[in-house]
């Protein structure tokens, strides 16, 4: 349980998510013993105090979550205060309608944005796989890779297009090479269905229900970017 634990961002982001409520996906985390904490940017300071001071654990906050419709000056601003109150990591979300439009030079230019203003945070880029097509994916991830993100990240797990695909994942994988994280995220409810993105390339995974998912029963929760 605990080799593909230590590969979960351990995600809760409800908005009516109390102190206590991030106080004890902090408990499950060091439980489970995953990699990290993701929570909406306002959350992080709650969950970097609920912490012990020994805890390995990481926490990672979303930025334009989940339409990814911000301005890039504003999504560059939500990840610099989100690290400046102790995200390790951000999860931010493309210019979806750029990425439709085949406008990759806006995608990149807003992911840049983001970089620059976190240049020593992990940065994890979701694109809504399942709204592309095939070529808009590859195009899209190249932006990615051009703007020095560090992950390619497949859903925020909201959009109605749906989540992860495995054929999304090694679509991904294929396209980044060694060279970036690819991180699966939303709508992973099984083990199985956790073990198969890992199996198509994923070195991450973002999940709401991760006791369910490692203990093998299936759960509706969503995995959310992450759902991430």
């Amino acid at each position: 349980m605990h080799d593909l634990a230590n590969i979960v961002d351990h995600t809760l982001l409800k908005p009516e998510a109390t102190a206590a409520d991030l106080r004890a996906l902090v408990a499950e985390a060091d439980e489970l013993g995953t990699f990290s904490v993701c929570v909406s940017p306002s959350k992080v300071v709650y969950v970097r105090e609920a912490i012990p001071a020994e805890s390995r654990l990481k926490v990672a906050a979303v930025v334009g979550f989940p339409s990814g419709a911000h301005r890039s000056e504003v999504k560059a601003l939500e990840a610099r205060l989100a690290v400046e109150d102790g995200a390790d990591e951000i999860d931010m979300v493309i210019k979806l309608s750029a990425a439709l439009a085949g406008r990759t030079d806006l995608v990149e230019e807003d992911i840049r944005a983001v970089r620059e203003a976190i240049p020593r945070a992990i940065l994890k880029v979701i694109i809504e796989s399942a709204a592309l097509t095939d070529e808009q994916i590859v195009a899209v991830c190249q932006a990615v890779e051009r703007a020095d993100a560090d992950f390619v990240k497949t859903s925020t797990g909201y959009h109605p297009a749906g989540g992860a695909s495995v054929h999304a994942v090694e679509l991904i994988r294929a396209t980044v090479g060694d060279r970036l994280g690819v991180k699966a995220s939303g709508g992973i409810g099984t083990r199985s269905k956790a073990e198969a993105m890992v199996a198509a390339g994923a070195d991450r995974l973002g999940l709401s229900g991760t006791r369910a998912v490692l203990e093998g029963a299936p759960t509706a929760g969503i995995a959310v970017v992450g759902a991430y």
